[in-house]
């Protein structure tokens, strides 16, 4: 049976210029080139103003890590929760209020007809519940 050697340490990028990746040569090697352009183009007080961020920048993408993250990812992650809608579930939304149409006054119809009772129904209805009553008895 053949053995295979398993490969280590995949998720560590491999250093090949010197002791960078390069990943992080290329984020230093932008920031340099941004910082010599302005420098050529730009009056010394602009320069130090522009330089100095793009230089943290380029530092911290190269280097920086929070909590074990790498700071371009933190980057990319606080860009994307600043730019995209937020829906939070727990928030009750309230429901729209529609405006009330006024509606035409209804006349009540009675559609039922109510049975009218005369005298002699009444008497017959009397007697019939005295008479189960003494059959009950």
């Amino acid at each position: 049976m053949r053995q295979y050697q398993v490969p280590q340490f995949i998720d560590i990028e491999d250093k090949i210029i010197g002791p960078l990746t390069i990943r992080q040569f290329i984020y230093l090697v932008g920031g340099g080139a941004i910082a010599v352009m302005a420098f050529y183009t730009l009056n010394f007080f602009f320069f130090i103003l522009v330089a100095t961020p793009v230089a943290l920048l380029a530092l911290a993408l190269a280097f920086y890590t929070v909590n074990g993250i790498p700071f371009r990812k933190v980057l990319f992650n606080a860009i994307a929760y600043f730019t995209k809608p937020h829906l939070y579930i727990w928030k009750q939304r309230r429901p729209e209020t529609k405006k009330a149409l006024p509606q035409p006054e209804k006349k009540e119809i009675s559609l039922l007809k109510t049975p009218t009772l005369s005298e002699s129904k009444l008497q017959d209805l009397a007697w019939s519940l005295d008479i189960k009553e003494k059959l009950e008895e």
